[in-house]
């Protein structure tokens, strides 16, 4: 399967500009071929803090998403804010040619350092979905630094996607992050991360397509565009099949070992 990851910038508390611009790029990803097609962390707004501004729009964001999978005819994927009490959480869904949601994540890890758990509620599940024969699981930007939940996941995942509102002050994380991730999991790991200044935080983007080997297959810096290449599940199962290692792991005394 060919996956496009959108790198937009992001027109702050503006779904509408973001509507406009996340269409023209998924437009040409998928004439380019793609099947799966990616957007960042609260590509419509922003990683804002003001839930209570954010959070109403999240329906129309969905129904956005929705639309955008029908009029392609392709699978999306984006983020966005969902409504609900005690409060909101950070979203993303993942919905199906036909515009039907096939996915829906909630962010597991809110981001402390900057306040994100006093406004966001954190998600208490890891869903997976297969898309045209990838078994993909989402989790959304900070959950990259905890490779417990990648982990959890890596038997039933060909693809992770990790969608971002990543600063570009610690891009060198990022990339370290997602390209452990990868190899440690034998899996292909899209990172999808924005551009341009938000909050007054500059985004270089770097996002990234890495085979389970950790070798880039596609990436983008510093600028709006879309990233393109093709997923193989069958690469990660024979990776997995000649190099082993994740049946060398000892659960039963990480358990006992209190991890």
């Amino acid at each position: 399967m060919i996956v496009a990851g959108l790198q937009t910038d992001v027109a702050w508390e503006d779904p509408p500009a973001n509507f406009r611009r996340a269409e023209e790029l998924a437009t040409r990803a998928v004439r380019a071929g793609a099947r799966l097609v990616v957007l960042p962390e609260m590509f419509a707004t922003g990683f804002s803090m003001d839930a209570a501004k954010v959070a109403p729009r999240g329906p129309e964001i969905r129904d956005f998403l929705a639309g955008l999978a029908r009029k392609l005819e392709v699978h999306v994927l984006g983020g966005y804010v969902e409504p609900g009490e005690p409060r909101p959480r950070n979203a993303c869904s993942l919905l199906g040619p036909d515009g039907s949601e096939r996915l829906r994540y909630h962010k597991i890890h809110p981001f402390s350092f900057a306040g994100e758990h006093l406004h966001y509620a954190a998600g208490e599940a890891l869903p997976a979905v297969e898309v045209e024969g990838v078994r993909v699981t989402p989790v959304i930007c900070y959950d990259l630094r905890f490779p417990e939940l990648f982990r959890a996941a890596a038997d039933r995942t060909d693809l992770f996607v990790v969608i971002a509102s990543w600063p570009a002050k610690r891009a060198e994380a990022w990339r370290a992050l997602l390209l452990a991730r990868a190899i440690e999991n034998l899996a292909f790991v899209l990172g999808v991360n924005r551009v341009g200044v938000g909050a007054g935080e500059p985004h270089s983007g770097d996002s990234t397509l890495l085979d389970p080997y950790g070798r880039v297959l596609a990436s983008a810096s510093q600028v709006e565009t879309f990233l393109l290449a093709e997923v193989d599940p069958g690469l990660s199962r024979r990776a997995r099949e000649s190099t082993g290692f994740l049946n060398d792991r000892r659960p039963d005394l990480y358990r006992r070992l209190g991890l």
